[in-house]
């Protein structure tokens, strides 16, 4: 009989805030890179712990430098490492947080020559102007120190009315932990902002918003941690009403804060007042995806494509709604067009594999893994979903190798302890599976696949009552999981409740009217009971919506022998040994939850010359 254990789906990230490009910049990105190079440090601590500054003052031999107030909010010893290697060691009483925004000022001292940044106006820094961002991100999995990273991108939005903590700037330039309170760059190179936030799903994977502190709001509060840049913040008039800009960025942080369906309402008044935005379209078609309205996503970014035709983000976005509705070829060609307007696209590459996968083209998913993590080797989800294409080819040891990769860059990803755990298991390590089953719970509690899987290596242990916990937990987390009715009415059989075993196979299949595997399991529960034409029909109900199934055809071929049908009988077993070799031997039934009654019969029908010389001729 069989267990339907569930690997986790192949996680997907989506690519989110986008904005149209500008057409003409002051100064090269190369240029605009040699200005933030020289004026961007790093700042680091024992714990470890790394972040960004940007220095704006040289007061003889004392630097000022410019961060983020959560890259040094614990005492520490801090240390500053300026553009040409050196380190500074920073006077902790030195650190002066503004207050109400996220931002503060350190200082160092040196009687080197660096360079100071240049002060700009945030407040001219408009939706659609070039935006850079330059910052040292902590080390990774891949890359094992910091190394100076510099970004470019486009203002999504510049709101007059910021979050909390003072962040009004959305810029689509992609960043990385560690560079918070780094410097955000205008087209001449002039300081614009701080960085500060780049919001990460559970799975650390960017979502595409990154906020700054605008450049201005550190300028009128700057008195107040006694730092005079020679620079006084422009006497900008107070807006007087919200701009599509705030809307934006109040849908921003309500998307991050779990708020869907006001995200989708701030987006709409944005687009009332700014009908051409096509980022806003864009992440209101997410908000609706992640809602379950996939249609209403795939208009909204078909808006947005009639808008800017080249929006990479847009094309990979309806291509995962389309990938969720089934159609996976049209999802493909979706992935193809954004990865033709940026060929460095990760989540494209990830997105693309799941979709090749689903299709059975298992080694072009592994290719387009391969070629996001050429792009980003501290992609964990593309090393999970290459675990799991590994897996499926049954490279159970290469697909540890890949979990194991995963966990290392990301040690609180519960999708791949549980997909870690199901390849111990086929490995026949089951106590290595429940371990990583504990493991993917204690991270997430609510996790069904889990729990389901759980219970079918405890069910394999003997422990009975324990499998029947695990499906319950899961059941009650989803009430319409029918792996875990299935194997609860499993579990419930070798119990001996054949009626309750009935009752969860039901269930299964009122959710799942085409569930093969469970008219599978009700034919050995009507089999055991006697009722022999109602075990057959379920068996052919089953082999009829999975041709693939062994079971059910070698099951059927057994009553069908001992009913005197013995060419039919021989027929099918020869079909369901073609299939599977595993069904001719006995051992393996029992170890199947097959009755002692019909493993007899098995052996008789084994034990024919037909079987025997098919056997032969197929080893």
């Amino acid at each position: 009989m069989k267990f339907a254990y569930q690997i986790t789906p192949a996680i997907i990230t989506v690519a989110i805030a986008i904005v149209q490009p500008q057409a003409v910049m002051a100064l090269s990105a190369g240029e605009v890179n040699n200005i933030a190079k020289q004026i961007t440090v790093l700042i680091q601590s024992k714990k470890p712990k790394y972040g960004s500054g940007v220095i704006i003052k040289k007061d003889g031999n004392t630097y000022t430098v410019l961060t983020a107030a959560h890259v040094v909010e614990v005492k520490d010893n801090y240390e500053i490492v300026t553009a040409d290697g050196k380190t500074y060691a920073v006077n902790y009483s030195s650190v002066k947080q503004l207050p109400g925004v996220d931002l503060a000022v350190v200082e160092f001292s040196s009687n080197q020559n660096y360079n100071v940044a240049k002060i700009g106006n945030s407040d001219s820094s408009s939706e659609g102007t070039t935006a850079y961002v330059a910052g040292y991100p902590a080390p990774t999995f891949a890359i094992n120190q910091s190394i100076y990273t510099f970004s470019n991108g486009t203002i999504t939005a510049n709101a007059s009315k910021p979050l909390r903590d003072g962040y009004a700037l959305v810029y689509s330039n992609n960043t990385s932990e560690g560079m918070s309170g780094g410097a955000v760059l205008n087209e001449k190179g002039e300081l614009i902002g701080v960085h500060g936030r780049a919001d990460l799903d559970t799975k650390q994977s960017k979502t595409g918003f990154n906020l700054g502190i605008p450049i201005n709001t550190f300028l009128r509060m700057s008195a107040q941690v006694g730092v005079d840049t020679g620079i006084s913040a422009p006497n900008t008039p107070v807006a007087t009403a919200p701009k599509a800009d705030d809307f934006f960025l109040q849908a921003v942080d309500k998307y991050n804060k779990g708020d869907k369906q006001g995200a989708i309402a701030d987006y709409t008044s944005t687009l009332k007042i700014n009908p051409n935005l096509a980022a806003a379209y864009n992440n209101r078609g997410v908000a609706r995806s992640d809602l379950g309205d996939k249609q209403g996503a795939i208009a909204d970014y078909n808006s947005a494509l009639k808008i800017d035709s080249n929006l990479a983000e847009a094309y990979n976005n309806r291509g995962l709604a389309r990938s969720d509705l089934g159609d996976k070829q049209a999802a493909i060609a979706d992935y193809n067009l954004a990865l033709k307007i940026n060929s460095n696209y990760t989540e494209a590459y990830n997105n693309r594999g799941v979709a090749r996968s689903d299709l059975g083209d298992k080694q072009g998913a592994i290719a387009d893994y391969n070629s996001a993590l050429k792009i980003n080797p501290n992609y964990a989800d593309a090393y999970n979903n290459r675990g799991l294409v590994r897996s499926d080819l049954g490279d159970k040891q290469g697909a540890i190798a890949d979990y194991n990769s995963a966990l290392k860059i990301n040690p609180n990803y519960a999708d791949a302890y549980n997909n870690r755990g199901l390849a111990h298991y086929t490995l026949g390590d089951k106590q290595g599976a429940i371990a990583d089953y504990n493991l993917a719970l204690k991270i997430n509690p609510n996790l069904v696949e889990a729990y389901n899987n759980r219970g079918v290596v405890r069910l394999e242990l003997g422990d009975k009552q324990g499998a029947i916990a695990d499906y319950n937990l899961a059941l009650k987390i989803n009430p319409n999981y029918t792996e875990a009715y299935n194997n609860r009415g499993l579990a419930r059989y070798t119990l001996g409740d054949k009626q309750g075993a009935i009752a969860d196979y039901n269930l299964a299949l009122k959710i799942n009217p085409n569930y093969a595997i469970t008219y599978d399991n009700l034919g050995f529960v009507y089999h055991y009971e006697g009722n022999i034409e109602r075990a057959i029909k379920n068996w052919e109900t089953a082999i009829s919506l999975d041709q693939k199934l062994a079971e059910p055809l070698m099951a059927l071929a057994v009553v069908l022998y001992n009913k005197g049908e013995k060419e039919q009988a021989i027929t099918k077993a020869q079909q369901a040994l073609t299939i599977d070799k595993q069904y001719a031997d006995l051992a393996f039934l029992k170890k199947n939850y097959w009755s002692d009654h019909l493993i007899a019969d098995a052996k008789k029908l084994l034990a024919t010359p037909e079987i025997k010389s098919f056997l032969g001729q197929t080893q």
